[in-house]
């Protein structure tokens, strides 16, 4: 029996991949590659030398999606697939909708007719909104969202637990992830954003490729210790060891769990700016700019639950991230495109 695995090729799908085979998985990836490259999965072939199946599929895609449950034994199904861009979803919150949660709708229908009832879903922390209380734990009640993008989690997390509520057959595991950031140890997988980055490390790491000519701070009057914003960053490679913890979870048949995925640890953007520094010994050069709407001040987790009942905990620390990040980043200056 296989798992599925939407949005494969991607940074966290890519990583887990490795994991899931790594733990003696048999791998089945989905991808439109809409924002990823194929050569994503020739690499994790190569970290694991085992072999995956791979189907340039869309999840949007009733027909292509049937044909790969028909194909392949699935069991169980890490849904990854889907727009992650926070800015981008404001400008094209029908787009985002369209592809989040109508792809996830037409997935689930899919995996319903062949008797595939096995999630675990790729969901986040902006659920919590500006979140009631820190650490935020899963009590932590979900929040209002602050961009389209938050909202299709949010209504996903819904969507699958309302399927398990109707058809108490299903096993939902949410999983809410902090910031993953860092790569793999070989340098041979890690985050290729399209364009200018949303996201702050690789955001930082082009600009210490020199490809950016300095980072953009967005806001330093937060109610923090330096001023900017505070965030939990996890690496990659944990978060993709959680997931293989989530599929044994499944094993349980325990409905709907929610997990947070997160060290418990706050750094803050300047915290980052250092640490990245020290790890490629060269200064970031940064200004600082007007805070971006929908920013909260602080946001780390309790990851107690995962440790509790996943067995799991992150174990690299920010040191480690920044120096897998930055060796992914100097070895892969282009990312995948040489």
């Amino acid at each position: 029996m296989s798992i599925l695995v939407t949005g494969g090729a991607g940074f966290i799908g890519s990583h887990t991949c490795v994991e899931l085979l790594n733990a003696g998985y048999d791998v089945v990836v989905a991808d439109n590659l809409y924002n990823a490259s194929e050569k994503s999965l020739e690499r994790v072939k190569k970290i694991t030398g085992k072999d995956l199946k791979f189907y340039k599929a869309d999840i949007r895609d009733k027909e292509a999606m049937n044909e790969i449950f028909e194909k392949e034994e699935i069991e169980s199904v890490i849904h990854f697939a889907g727009l992650k861009a926070v800015g981008e979803s404001v400008a094209k919150p029908l787009e985002y909708y369209e592809n989040n949660i109508g792809g996830t709708i037409t997935l689930c229908d899919v995996m319903r007719n062949h008797g595939v009832k096995n999630i675990i879903f790729s969901s986040s922390a902006t659920v919590y909104g500006d979140p009631a209380f820190i650490p935020i734990t899963e009590k932590c009640p979900k929040g209002t969202c602050t961009n389209p993008y938050g909202w299709t989690k949010w209504m996903l997390e819904q969507i699958l637990t309302d399927l398990h509520t109707a058809d108490p057959e299903w096993n939902v595991v949410l999983l809410r992830y902090f910031n993953p950031i860092g790569a793999h140890k070989s340098g041979l997988i890690g985050e290729d954003p399209k364009g200018i980055p949303n996201n702050l490390i690789p955001y930082i790491t082009q600009v210490a490729i020199g490809k950016l000519e300095r980072l953009g701070v967005f806001g330093d009057d937060y109610d923090t210790h330096d001023g900017t914003g505070v965030r939990d960053y996890i690496h990659v490679v944990d978060l993709a060891i959680g997931h293989v913890r989530a599929v044994e979870k499944l094993k349980e048949k325990a409905g709907v769990s929610v997990y947070n995925l997160g060290t418990g640890n706050g750094y803050s953007v300047l915290d980052m700016v250092k640490a990245f520094s020290k790890a490629c010994g060269k200064e970031i050069p940064y200004e600082i700019k007007p805070r971006r709407a929908g920013d909260i001040a602080t946001c780390y987790c309790d990851a107690s639950k995962a440790k509790e009942e996943l067995h799991w905990v992150a174990e690299r620390g920010l040191d480690e991230m920044c120096e897998d990040s930055w060796r992914w980043q100097s070895q892969n200056p282009n990312g995948y495109e040489g």
